[in-house]
């Protein structure tokens, strides 16, 4: 095999990759073992046909497409390494020359790593962020964490209110007749939830177990279900039950069911331990991507497109297996939405180009000042990574190839680079609007005035 390197303008490079006539005959020979049981030839039982045979009845290119392929997958890994090109994307490859008794020739048009000429990385300024925790914040985390624990009963002695769950038969009628999909048996509706269209909910509001109610409601314009758009639909609902939420006292009793602390007070502290953790984290990343953001203002580099169009599809990947956890395919998310691939391949685009400036920026700085990742930091990151999966630290190396390490040494370098910037942050308290400076004096007025 043999590399040519022809660079192209915008961090573009292609690959000329020649391949031997010999290895050209072992891929169709390889191809027509694999084949042969499958193809029918007249007066041949299948499989006993020879390739000479086949080639004759089907053309000599029958064989080519699969062989191409098989020296491409082969080949192309090779040759990358062979060039020293840092290739950033997806390869785009056409055959040049396919002929039996020739060499075979393809060529691969690549994105190489971009030059990056940073900007200003030390000493950058942030806005301050207040990451105290208010009694209030305690106290609304506290009700979050009663509601998660109320338990549900059964209402008997009075009507149907807002935050009630109503047990409920109904069925829908536009213009007078039933239509499809209107109509539901013992459904649990949790009301003010507006999980129902238009007042739906409101209208049973102070209805009682046995009732039976005419809840006239009308479809938005832009309804999933054309027939119905626009139109005012009558329903006829039937009130089997009342469920309510019935929420646990605090008290230190509530504190030793929920926590292992034994006191009401320890559990607050707690509380107010980990929203300031939560905060912290939070606080911290928000001025990290805006120091990175300043950085990548003041940087230079020029993104090649495909570079551009690989880390987009990838997105779209990590978001298909995203959704698929959740039971749906991908197909049917683009159905529901409306979506594209195109569609949703141009909405991350953005994200995607952000994605690359700050993984080049960090990359160069961690070059500019000789960051460097040490066997042992290597280890720790596969302990950790190994912690989060209940595994042991040497299975998860003995897993692991020389790329997956490289792919991880390079994230430690990055973080580390991270870790530096922030090192030297500046931090600056936002400017006051207008409308802040006035609520503040207001406030210091109404003080005053007491």
């Amino acid at each position: 095999m043999s590399v040519q390197v022809e660079n192209l303008e915008k961090s573009m490079a292609k690959l000329t990759i020649e391949v031997s006539a010999e290895e050209l005959e072992k891929a169709l020979d390889t191809v027509y073992k694999k084949q042969k049981n499958s193809i029918n030839i007249p007066g041949f039982r299948k499989g006993k046909a020879s390739r000479k045979v086949i080639e004759r009845m089907y053309g000599k290119e029958v064989f080519f497409a699969d062989a191409s392929n098989i020296l491409m997958q082969n080949h192309y890994p090779e040759a990358v390494k062979e060039s020293g090109l840092d290739i950033v994307s997806r390869p785009v490859v056409d055959v040049e020359q396919m002929e039996q008794g020739k060499p075979f020739i393809f060529t691969a048009e690549v994105a190489v790593r971009p030059e990056v000429t940073l900007g200003k990385y030390m000493g950058v300024t942030v806005t301050k962020i207040d990451t105290s925790v208010s009694d209030d914040e305690v106290a609304e985390e506290l009700e979050n964490q009663r509601n998660k624990n109320a338990r549900t009963v059964d209402v008997t002695d009075r009507a149907i209110a807002e935050n009630d769950t109503a047990v409920i038969d109904f069925e829908g009628f536009v213009d007078g007749e039933a239509f499809e999909g209107g109509k539901g048996t013992d459904y649990e509706l949790v009301i003010g939830s507006h999980s129902f269209i238009d007042t739906f909910e409101d209208q049973l509001v102070g209805k009682n177990v046995g009732d039976d109610v005419e809840v006239n409601v009308t479809f938005p314009e832009k309804y999933q279900a054309e027939e119905l758009a626009g139109k005012p639909a009558l329903f006829k609902v039937s009130i089997k039950g009342i469920k309510a939420k019935e929420l646990p006292e605090l008290n230190d009793e509530f504190a030793q069911d929920v926590s292992e602390f034994d006191t009401l007070d320890e559990y607050k502290e707690d509380i107010k331990k980990n929203l300031q953790e939560k905060k912290d984290s939070e606080a911290r990343k928000t001025k990290e991507d805006e120091a990175i953001k300043k950085i990548i203002d003041k940087s230079k580099m020029e993104l090649p497109e495909a570079m551009v169009d690989t880390q987009c599809e990838t997105m779209v990947e990590e978001f298909a297996q995203r959704i698929q956890q959740s039971g749906l395919s991908m197909d049917q998310y683009l159905q529901f939405s409306g979506m594209t691939l195109d569609k949703l391949k141009e909405q991350v685009r953005p994200e995607a180009v952000s994605r690359i400036q700050g993984s080049l920026v960090l990359e160069q700085i961690a070059k500019e000042e000789n960051i460097e990742v040490s066997d042992d930091d290597i280890n720790a990151e596969i302990e950790k990574t190994a912690k989060m999966y209940n595994m042991e630290a040497d299975k998860l190396k003995e897993y692991m190839s020389d790329d997956d390490k490289k792919s991880m040494s390079n994230q430690i370098k990055i973080q580390k680079a991270v870790e530096l910037v922030m090192d030297n942050i500046k931090e600056r308290a936002k400017a006051k609007t207008k409308k802040e400076k006035e609520a503040e004096a207001a406030a210091a007025a109404e003080k005053e005035s007491k």
